[in-house]
Parts: C-alpha cells; structure tokens; sequence
C-alpha cells in the first residue's frame, strides 16, 4: 500500500518486486507478500513446538521426539527470508518529503492533550479540552496550528506560547519518548541494544 501510487512513500527495488501481466510499469512486492506470509508460518511453529512442550513434568519427555519437526521447519523458513529482509531493506527507499506533507495535523491532539496535562490539566478535561478545540477547528476549517492564542486561552488559561511549538512533526515524533517509543533517541537506543545482542551472539 505504501508504494502504490496514492501513497507513494516508498520505492520498491526491482530484484525484490514482481512484475504485472498487464500493467508493465507496475511493481508487485512479492518478496514482501511472501515474507508477510511466513509470519503465521513460523508463528504455528511455535505454538506446536510449546504445545509439544506444556507436558513434559507429567510423563518420560517422549515428547520431545516431536519437537524436530516444528524447529527445524522454523530454521528452514528463517534461512530462506532472512537474505530476502536484508536485501530488501538494504535496497528499499523512502520519499520523506512526501511522507511529511502526508501528515494529517490533527494528528497533533494527542501531544496537546499531553501539553495541558503536563501543564496540570487533569487528563479527562485535557482531552475534553482538545475534542471542543478540535471540533472548533473543523467547523472553521482550520488547523490546530492557526487558532490565535486569545482562543486557546479562552478555553482555558493553561495555553501558552509554547502550544505552537507542538505542531511541528518532528517535534510530535520526538515527544513519543517513553521506553521502547518511536522518538529518534528511543530507536537508536534500541538499534544499539540489536548491535549489542548480535555482536554477543556466538559464531555458527
């Protein structure tokens, strides 16, 4: 969806995309229908490979004479995708400028209900607060950015200067700072948590 042509935000690279019968400038993402597909795959993997484990205290572990199957078909599937994820996401590319402009900017409540409860607010009148201001802007046709502060503070004295600083998409993905959140600081946190465990890992 995301690199079809209402959306645009990404580039599929040809060795990893399919071709049409009909449409010769379209590109199918096989390779990423195909990964998607091995979810539940691997997923039932797992669920009989724990199913063979639940009894083991009640009897002799003949069991576990089961477990192969589920384990070495999850290797099988995983030795075959993961050259697919890495070349796909090695190769794969982004329209920023277009994801930007596709951002909606009523996607800014949730950071100014976040805004006046950090400003005191209680957050059952902070998000009643936000509903009527969003509410007022549709009706007017504005965004959440244009409302002068005269406004704001006739909602409520809690609204400042500091408002507008909210609407700014970098700064709403930045806010999303709690542990494992989509902040920039919070993602290479994690990226040096994956570095860490897969220099630990031992050579095969």
């Amino acid at each position: 969806m995301w690199a079809s042509a209402e959306f645009g935000f990404v580039e599929l690279p040809d060795a990893y995309s399919g071709g049409s019968s009909i449409m010769p400038q379209k590109k199918n993402p096989d390779a990423a229908e195909l990964l998607r597909a091995a979810a539940p795959r691997l997923t039932a993997d797992l669920g009989g490979l724990l199913g063979v484990l639940h009894g083991l205290p009640l009897a002799y572990n003949t069991d576990l004479r089961e477990d192969k199957r589920y384990l070495f078909d999850a290797v099988d599937c995983l030795e075959l995708l993961l050259p697919v994820v890495h070349g796909l996401l090695a190769e794969i590319t982004f329209d920023e400028v277009r994801m930007a402009a596709a951002c909606d900017p009523l996607l800014a409540a949730t950071d100014v209900a976040d805004y006046l409860v950090e400003k005191g607010v209680p957050f059952r009148a902070a998000h009643h607060l936000t509903g009527t201001l969003v509410r007022r802007c549709l009706e007017a046709g504005e965004s959440l950015a244009q409302v002068p502060l005269e406004d704001l503070r006739s909602l409520s004295p809690a609204f400042d200067e500091g408002y507008y600083a909210l609407h700014d998409s970098a700064a709403q993905l930045a806010r999303k700072r709690s542990r494992g959140g989509s902040a920039p600081a919070r993602v290479r946190e994690q990226l040096a948590l994956a570095r860490e465990a897969l220099a630990a890992r031992p050579c095969c």
